[in-house]
């Protein structure tokens, strides 16, 4: 029974292979319709968006670095800078500078922050569909962020090290990227279809299929008339276009 199923499984794959084989110049059509349906819809309906970088020490004057105890004061200030930066305070009052025309919550979801292993800076980056603004939005957040944390904590502000630049290459989408996955998209759902179309075919086509699906070995072999029928009217017609001639 073991080798039977092992039988029938080898020939599904082998059915397979071939029904893949005989169509890969359609699969690789639509993966490259796809591919190039990707990519004019990334050129021509998906925004761009540009990310500006702030950077803010976070050590201030009166830290020092002569012992443990003040390295992990300066991670755990880290931690509360990060968390404070974007406060529901601090974001509303960079809206009301700013006349953004968003809530806090979505100019959140543009913020990210990161901390470098084993420094004390804190990077702010803002992710916004205008370049220049994204610039304006994250050297607002950074000066409101270290005159809010230098409040609250009171201590000393943050200071800031680096300004944002105008980026100049957008941060997304990529186009390469996009362009990738509709060709990897194209190529995996027409070959997927037709897999499931050799599948899910089982109409019998060989002498080998009514062993597999009826069970029944065969006998005889009938043979198909037409081409029988379509030769013999062909040789009717040449004799009767040479007894016209003669």
């Amino acid at each position: 029974m073991e080798n039977m199923h092992d039988d029938e499984m080898e020939i599904d794959l082998r059915e397979i292979f071939y029904a893949l084989k005989k169509r890969i110049f359609m699969i690789l059509a639509v993966g490259l319709l796809c591919g190039c349906l990707s990519c004019v819809y990334t050129k021509f309906f998906m925004t761009p968006v540009y990310t500006s970088t702030s950077s803010m020490l976070v050590l201030t004057k009166e830290t020092t670095l002569s012992s443990l105890a003040d390295l992990q004061m300066g991670s755990q200030l880290t931690k509360d800078y990060t968390v404070l930066t974007t406060s529901r305070e601090v974001l509303q009052k960079v809206i009301e500078n700013q006349e953004l025309n968003i809530s806090y919550k979505a100019l959140k979801s543009c913020i990210t922050l990161d901390n470098p292993t084993d420094t004390r800076i804190l990077n702010v980056s803002v992710t916004y569909p205008d370049a220049e603004k994204a610039k304006a939005i994250v050297d607002e957040l950074a000066n409101v962020a270290s005159s809010y944390i230098g409040d609250k904590m009171e201590v000393i502000p943050p200071k800031i090290i680096e300004d944002g630049e105008i980026p100049t290459v957008q941060t997304s989408p990529s186009m390469s990227q996009n362009t990738m996955l509709g060709l990897l998209a194209g190529l995996i759902l027409s070959a997927g279809i037709v897999v499931v179309i050799t599948i899910m075919n089982d109409s019998i086509k060989t002498e080998d299929d009514i062993e597999k699906y009826l069970g029944i070995s065969t006998l005889a072999v009938v043979p198909d008339r037409k081409d029988y029928i379509g030769k013999k009217k062909k040789s009717k017609k040449k004799k009767s276009s040479k007894g016209g001639r003669a």
